[in-house]
């Protein structure tokens, strides 16, 4: 007799990572399917990982002692209301794990990141996806009306990933003020450095949404993203001091290294100098959201370091002529509608020969 395994674990869907380029007619490959940053390694985050690295026959300080200091001054917060993971996608587990019994509901917008629905499924908990506008953004009043008496989270991602539009700030607080007081809405903000939308939310901002007058709100933020630490698996939450601290309970000891916590220190430290590649990768992004749009596409609104074509029944066929000149970009074509190829904003020359296959798509 096999061993029996929860069904609620059969069910759950593979997370597709992006695959890695194979060379184009030239021998050169870009990889755009992870939305990771290109710039390598600062030589003096480098050199925080390398000194810690001498330690690496010792386990990591377990509360990730320096990396909350540092976080906590970074964004003028208490300690209390930060926990950490593998990246942010792991607090999003601890998170549901803290709060999701079996049956228990988790309301987010769809397509968003893909990840969503394995985390939801992992803890037994329904997911209830709910479609994006025809633009690619949340649809916040359809969102409310699915929260139910199960709802026991919702999930807002903004930028969306992988469609690219924020959330409005005035939109979101006037969702926040109408969802229940014992939902918690997480807003997962992985690509919030890149935006340039003044209008759009921005949850840990003096202004944001943890100003100390909701008990329902946690943000999610990455350092894998703008700060360039993808290989290293940094993420944090900040949220109520009782919610932070039911993340920390749930999370895996020792789960976030002695390197990479101190290449996330040193990262806050060298801010200024990371954000200078942000400022040119946003530069990058605005080229090629417009080269797209002039060559007839039609792409929405673009804040994250990425951009979506809504290509529809097209997304294998476009996704092979992406592939033949040497760039792995992230197709996802389940046929259920939305359907669609998302490209990370990358070097120069891979961003402009996007617009070269773009052109050939456009005339097809």
């Amino acid at each position: 007799m096999p061993v029996p395994i929860r069904p609620c674990i059969a069910a759950v869907p593979d997370y597709k990572a992006g695959k890695p380029p194979a060379p184009g007619p030239d021998g050169l490959g870009f990889k755009l399917s992870s939305n990771e940053n290109p710039y390598p390694p600062l030589p003096s985050v480098l050199r925080a990982a390398q000194q810690a690295a001498e330690g690496m026959n010792r386990y990591p300080d377990a509360g990730n002692a320096a990396l909350t200091q540092a976080v906590a001054e970074r964004f003028g917060v208490k300690a209390e209301q930060l926990a950490f993971g593998t990246g942010s996608v792991a607090v999003l587990y601890h998170l549901l794990q803290a709060l999701c019994a079996p049956g228990d509901e988790v309301v987010y917008a769809w397509r968003s990141f893909e990840a969503y629905p394995i985390a939801v499924q992992l803890v037994d908990a329904r997911p209830v996806g709910v479609p994006l506008t025809a633009d690619g953004r949340h649809d916040l009043a359809a969102m409310r009306a699915a929260i139910t008496e199960r709802t026991r989270v919702v999930l807002v991602c903004t930028p969306n990933n992988p469609t690219g539009p924020t959330v409005g700030h005035d939109e979101l607080v006037a969702f926040l003020d109408d969802v229940p007081d014992d939902v918690l809405v997480i807003v997962d903000e992985a690509y919030v450095e890149f935006v340039t939308d003044p209008a759009a939310a921005r949850g840990l901002d003096a202004s944001g949404l943890l100003d100390g007058s909701r008990d329902n709100v946690a943000v999610l933020r990455t350092f894998s993203k703008a700060y360039g630490l993808a290989g290293f698996r940094v993420g944090f939450c900040l949220a109520p001091e009782p919610v932070a601290a039911a993340a920390r309970a749930t999370a895996l000891p020792f789960g976030v290294s002695s390197v990479a916590s101190a290449a996330a220190v040193a990262s806050l430290a060298a801010e200024a100098e990371l954000f200078d590649r942000v400022h040119a990768l946003v530069a990058e992004r605005t080229i090629l959201l417009a080269g797209l749009r002039d060559r007839g596409l039609d792409v929405p609104d673009a804040q994250g370091n990425f951009v979506w074509l809504p290509s529809g029944a097209r997304t294998s066929a476009w996704a092979e002529e992406f592939a033949t000149a040497g760039l792995a970009i992230r197709p996802f074509a389940p046929g259920d509608g939305t359907d669609g190829i998302r490209i990370s904003v990358g070097e120069p020359e891979a961003n402009r020969r996007v617009l070269a296959v773009a052109e050939r798509l456009a005339r097809a």
